[in-house]
């Protein structure tokens, strides 16, 4: 859906002053606007720099929100699956406000539902300046869309000794409440917002969604291909400790000012590698059982505990969540080895993976389909399977009774012959001719589908639901997006031996 910019702009108020943005038209000659780059807080430097984010103080006059902001993603990030720019600059916490009707008198308007996207990226990478994440389908559907940045990786997410935990999740919730104060002036209705995010912030919004001081900032959640960080403190004080160890200097503030942005990531990647290393084999198995080395921290206070065990207490029961994942989020890992494995077993391999003896059976019998394509492809339908799928069905068992739809993302691209990670973002847009899409995708990548996924997601933001039946333990309903899409019973019957393990 290519868009064109009019060349005339629109103004708005905020609570820190008047800001900028453009009209754009789509093809079909629906108009929305564009305000790129609004910062929420202060810019994360000097002072600030591991501080709580700050909110951002008042401007005089009109300030242009012509462009996306600065992006807390530095540099290169090199080959990802989603197209998502690095922009320089200190102010890197900002808003992206897409709406089909600013709001000149809010109390005369009818106020539409909001869409609040947190972007993955593994909580080190990742930029909200992504032309997959452009509200214009979502606007021409009535429904405003705002995309939010956070800090990454260390800055975001390490344990220094006299900073705030979780600087990177006070980042969303300080841009939750900046909806909250700001979105009716873009036609918004600050009572309707719906959380979503993909793979990391997919997590993150699980996470919000069992964060208790979160809860009066959303009315729904909707988690693509969310993957649970649930850092332990004591972790994350460890590596804290050993990066400043490794840099040089003492584990506080005023410590790790010292570094420069640049040498800050540099020490945190020769980290990282330091504690991998090994064979294929021990690697995969330190990331299923060790998880993600950043990202939320069970710090007591901000995060109080697990997200499962957040939601099996009842915390965000009110809200209606959506989540689910791709069939195939990293099943392709061992494709390249796929030829050297074909003839190890199966069985031995997932052993290598860490998977217990006693569940090894019954896994592969509940994986047939996966064992005909080989050993490979059993250890990376595996990793999908424990990073990704168990996690959404054991969150809607949770839940229990609480309105909860689950889903797979089951479509096979033409280019990796699997439902990939990332492949269901351009659908859940509506955007299938945006830039790079056709590298997932394919070059015809099927519209039906993308009614049908982006579809059920505007029919949840503005009514709630989805469109299909709700889960529940005894039958396991599950919406199955491919080229004829499909409501069945126990969806996810082939990751249910793991939940055991």
């Amino acid at each position: 859906m290519p868009l064109t910019a009019t060349g005339t702009t629109v103004e708005v108020d905020t609570t820190a002053g008047r800001v900028r943005g453009r009209w754009r038209t789509d093809a079909a000659g629906h108009r929305s606007a564009a305000f790129l780059g609004i910062p929420f807080a202060e810019p994360p430097v000097g002072d600030l720099r591991f501080a709580a984010p700050v909110p951002h103080r008042p401007w005089q006059g009109v300030r242009d929100a012509l462009e996306y902001g600065a992006t807390a993603q530095r540099g290169d990030p090199g080959v990802t699956f989603i197209p998502e720019p690095s922009i320089p600059g200190e102010s890197t916490l900002n808003v992206n406000v897409f709406t089909p009707a600013p709001a000149t008198d809010a109390s005369a308007q009818a106020l539409l539902p909001v869409l609040v996207y947190i972007h993955g990226g593994g909580y080190f990478a990742g930029s909200p300046a992504s032309p997959w994440y452009d509200g214009a389908a979502f606007n021409r559907d009535g429904v405003v869309t705002v995309s939010i940045s956070y800090r990454l990786g260390f800055d975001g997410f390490g344990w220094i000794a006299d900073a705030p935990m979780n600087r990177g999740v006070l980042d969303w919730l300080l841009a939750l409440e900046w909806v909250r104060d700001n979105v009716a002036s873009f036609g918004g209705d600050p009572s309707r917002v719906t959380i979503v995010g993909q793979s990391a912030g997919g997590g993150a919004v699980l996470t919000l969604l069992g964060m208790p001081r979160a809860q009066p900032l959303f009315a729904g959640v909707y988690s693509i291909s969310g993957v649970a960080a649930d850092v332990t403190l004591e972790r994350a004080e460890s590596f804290g400790r050993r990066l400043a160890e490794a840099a040089g200097v003492q584990p506080t503030r005023a410590g790790l000012s010292a570094l420069s942005e640049e040498r800050l990531r540099e020490v945190q990647g020769e980290l990282s590698a330091r504690e991998q290393g090994g064979s294929p084999f021990d690697e995969l198995r330190r990331f299923i059982v060790g998880g993600l080395e950043f990202g939320p921290v069970i710090d007591g206070d901000v995060v109080p505990m697990r997200t499962v065990d957040a939601i099996a207490a009842g915390i965000g029961a009110d809200k209606p969540l959506v989540l689910g994942a791709t069939d195939d989020e990293f099943s392709t890992i061992l494709d390249g080895a796929k030829g050297k494995l074909r003839f190890v077993p199966a069985r031995f391999l997932l052993g290598r993976a860490g998977l217990e003896r006693a569940v090894r059976s019954p896994y592969l019998a509940a994986n047939r389909d996966v064992t005909k394509l080989g050993s490979a492809a059993v250890v990376g339908r595996y990793l999908t399977d424990r990073l990704f799928r168990t996690l959404a069905l054991r969150i809607a068992r949770a839940r229990g009774a609480a309105p909860t739809w689950l889903y797979r993302f089951s479509w096979a691209s033409p280019i990796s012959g699997r439902a990939v990670h990332c492949l269901d973002v351009p659908f859940f847009f509506d955007c299938l001719d945006a830039e790079r899409v056709d590298v997932v995708a394919g070059d015809a990548p099927p519209q039906a589908l993308a009614d049908e996924v982006h579809g059920g997601a505007v029919a949840f933001v503005t009514s709630g639901d989805p469109g299909w039946p709700r889960f529940t333990d005894a039958a396991g309903t599950v919406r199955v997006y491919d080229t004829t899409s499909t409501v069945v019973e126990h969806g996810f019957a082939a990751v249910r031996p793991l939940l055991s393990n």
